[in-house]
């Protein structure tokens, strides 16, 4: 259960920059409604008897938001969803530490794995990430790409299909960066 608090806790940070109690980052994920959906996706995500009750509160929000993302998915920390909705992330994919994740958001696959993110990647609004490609650390995606080819470190891509535009002030969209201790 400590691991999983320090998923939820490094979520918090990203969206608020600051370090709380359980109760506090509880209470604020009744403002704040990506935060909730990531708070009961951690908790789902856990082996134990509170999983269960959380299981019923993901798939609810899911429901509500359309935000699915499966608990089997490999989330590192500090994930921060920006305006969720409509986001679908594959059981397959991999996402490392400090990734936004926008609204419309697609991960997915149709044979094999999905795509493996890097940390520090901003991946924009209606970007779509199509079968197993790598996505570097300090990437930024922009908005509507189509990503159906690899994108190395430090890069800023876009367009349809995405093509690497310059490697000038990576991953600046990330705010609060959860330090791993």
């Amino acid at each position: 259960m400590d691991k999983v608090l320090t998923y939820i806790r490094s979520d918090y940070y990203r969206y608020t920059g600051k370090h709380s109690s359980l109760v506090r980052m509880f209470l604020y994920s009744y403002r704040n409604h990506c935060f909730r959906y990531s708070f009961w996706y951690r908790l789902a995500s856990n082996k134990n008897v509170l999983s269960f009750f959380a299981r019923i509160v993901r798939s609810a929000l899911s429901s509500r938001y359309g935000i699915l993302i499966s608990r089997k998915t490999q989330i590192g920390y500090g994930l921060y969803i920006g305006h969720g909705y409509g986001i679908i992330v594959n059981s397959s994919a991999v996402i490392g530490n400090n990734c936004n994740l926008s609204q419309f958001t697609t991960i997915g696959s149709n044979e094999g794995p999905a795509a493996t993110i890097g940390d520090n990647v901003y991946i924009g609004p209606n970007v779509c990430l199509v079968e197993n490609v790598k996505i570097g650390n300090n990437v930024t995606i922009g908005a509507g790409a189509v990503v159906t080819r690899d994108i190395p470190d430090d890069a800023t891509a876009a367009g349809v299909p995405a093509k690497v535009l310059n490697y000038d002030k990576p991953a600046k969209y990330i705010n609060n960066p959860w330090q791993i201790q």
